[in-house]
């Protein structure tokens, strides 16, 4: 093993130095504090489980981007988590015994077994909120307000492109069409293609009801602002009762969002199926200019309780940290400078290194046989004895 191979790190594994981790760290404090005020709690959850309790309900996806290990005390299978989100549903379902709403938040690294695009972090700082126990149209705006609360949190200034959809509109034309789950889990990756050619010659295949096969067809096209609402609900005015519902949930949605923030612009896509075996309801994006991926997304996903013993009703929304600090536009945090304090066995000294510490100054000790810089220790004042006491100078003088 030469040197090099010592300390170069796996593709797609970063770490982080100062001063860059010092902001990541004030900003993720600053987000919990938002959090918090929003009636959010916060979660820990463990970085390595049971294989069969991380995956369970999450679908191929997760399970492809989660690192396996044998558990070598049971010889059971463990995976390392690449998702926060089923863990914190747990959570609820498993630990907590609430009956009424209950409102988790996070801040904690995953790992994935590859990027999840190109040039992106195998070992992000995932952060999130989620909330349990509503269905409604109001919980949904909640979160997604807390979504665009938290770029403006972290310095994210640019015009922010929120994508919207509700699944349950593709999913009660699949139903209605008369597809299985197989040729819906084919038609969902056309979708997101978004191949007509392709997409207009497996309709043809496999819907057999004209009206049917015109809905689908259609869900290709009805992408742009909210005036593709009116579209769609002239479009589906015919349809069964729970696409106009689903329909209806995403405009009361859009509404809302755009009374909170009217800055944000809203893009509406109805073949957008991210998640589609995950997702239940309205699923939602956040984009800005510059940056070709998701800055940060959620959606509901009611189901996922079920596997845990209880089915309730959960919407949330996730973001890497380290993300969204880069594309702040706060100025650099600036590590703070300190004291220095002299290698001195002096019980005087010590007592005033401890009181400087505890009034919230930093305060660098010096070590035997060390001729230090305080400068390089990122010092601007220091100890010195007058005669009398421990008196702190500036390094200037």
């Amino acid at each position: 093993m030469t040197l090099a191979d010592r300390w170069l790190l796996p593709d797609g594994v970063k770490e982080v130095l100062p001063p860059e981790a010092e902001r990541i760290e004030s900003v993720r404090r600053q987000l919990l504090d938002l959090y918090r005020g929003w009636g959010y709690d916060l979660v820990m959850t463990p970085l390595i489980e049971y294989l069969e309790s991380l995956l369970t309900g999450t679908g191929h996806d997760l399970e492809l981007l989660t690192f396996k290990v044998t558990d070598q005390l049971t010889g059971r299978m463990m995976g390392v988590r690449a998702d926060i989100t089923p863990q914190v549903a747990r959570i609820d379902a498993h630990c907590l015994h609430n009956t009424g709403v209950v409102r988790l938040c996070y801040a904690s690294p995953v790992l994935h077994t590859r990027p999840a695009y190109l040039q992106a972090s195998r070992n992000p700082l995932q952060l999130g909120a989620e909330l349990y126990g509503h269905d409604g149209a109001a919980s949904d705006v909640e979160v997604i307000q807390l979504m665009l609360e938290t770029l403006r949190t972290t310095g994210v200034r640019q015009m922010v492109t929120l994508d919207l959809n509700q699944v349950d509109i593709y999913r009660q034309l699949a139903r209605y069409a008369g597809l299985d789950a197989q040729q819906a889990e084919v038609l969902t990756e056309i979708l997101q293609r978004k191949s007509l050619t392709e997409l207009r010659s497996y309709v043809a295949a496999q819907v057999v009801d004209k009206q049917a096969a015109e809905w689908l067809l259609a869900l290709a096209r009805l992408n742009g602002d909210v005036t593709v609402l009116q579209q769609a609900e002239a479009l589906f005015a015919d349809a069964p009762a729970g696409v106009r519902t689903a329909l209806a949930n995403l405009r009361d949605i859009v509404e809302a969002v755009q009374q909170y923030s009217a800055e944000v612009d809203i893009y509406i896509d109805l073949s957008e199926l991210r998640g589609y075996n995950y997702h239940t309801g309205i699923i939602f994006t956040a984009y800005v200019p510059g940056y070709g991926q998701p800055v940060a997304k959620g959606g509901r996903y009611d189901d996922i309780g079920r596997v845990f013993g209880r089915a309730r009703p959960a919407t949330g929304f996730s973001a890497d940290l380290m993300v969204l600090v880069a594309l702040s536009d706060q100025v650099e945090v600036e590590l703070p400078k300190g004291i220095y304090a002299p290698a001195n066995p002096d019980a005087l000294l010590s007592e005033r290194v401890a009181e400087l510490r505890v009034s919230g100054e930093r305060v660098v000790a010096g070590l035997p046989g060390m001729s230090d810089d305080p400068r390089e220790l990122r010092c601007d004042r220091q100890l010195q004895w007058d005669g009398e006491q421990w008196q702190v100078v500036s390094l200037a003088n």
